[in-house]
């Protein structure tokens, strides 16, 4: 009992919002960006076929995303969320401006996420025609992100049939100790 009535305290929302800024900051958002160093152009929009997203349309989507439910839902800004237009795009939008537009955005919700308060978390909000809490859209937006991202580094590994060093693949030799923590902040 005592457990559950610390977790409800209003100095409790500190650790997952600081959790939710290091898994999009540290931990998707560098897979993606290595992700769109390694491919061409061409990789990048590549669709295996029309009912396919490329890479290039996942990362808009993110973008698309995050810019809704955080910064616009939570941060109380415009909406001007195109969805449509994120798996539409035919591309290629140039990698470099791909890579901007999605780091500009995790970076201004990291900010956003930075003042939201306990009483945010409770608060109820109309995003993206759901009625959701403030604690339901920033569990859904990382782990949006994180189902993203695991396509976008699945799509990648297919199209150069490599490795990309994130995880140790089976039969590799421990390059780590046998216990080790999960990325935190």
């Amino acid at each position: 009992m005592k457990t559950r009535e610390r977790r409800t305290k209003p100095g409790g929302a500190q650790p997952f919002l600081e959790q939710a800024r290091h898994s999009l900051r540290r931990q998707h958002l560098p897979r993606i960006l290595g992700c769109l160093e390694t491919l061409t152009q061409a990789q990048i929009w590549w669709r295996p076929h029309r009912t396919s997203n490329s890479i290039g349309n996942l990362v808009l989507h993110l973008a698309g995303n995050v810019r809704q439910w955080i910064i616009s839902g939570l941060g109380n800004r415009p909406d001007q969320r195109d969805r449509d237009r994120e798996f539409e795009e035919p591309g290629p939008v140039p990698r470099h401006a791909l890579i901007q537009h999605l780091e500009t955005t995790v970076e201004e919700a990291c900010r956003v996420l930075t003042g939201i308060s306990s009483r945010d978390f409770e608060r109820e909000f109309h995003l993206q025609g759901f009625r959701v809490t403030g604690l339901n859209a920033i569990t859904h937006v990382t782990e949006h992100f994180a189902y993203h991202t695991g396509q976008i580094i699945y799509a990648t590994k297919l199209l150069i049939g490599a490795d990309l060093g994130f995880t140790r693949l089976p039969g590799e030799k421990r390059k780590f100790p046998t216990t080790r923590k999960l990325s935190q902040f």
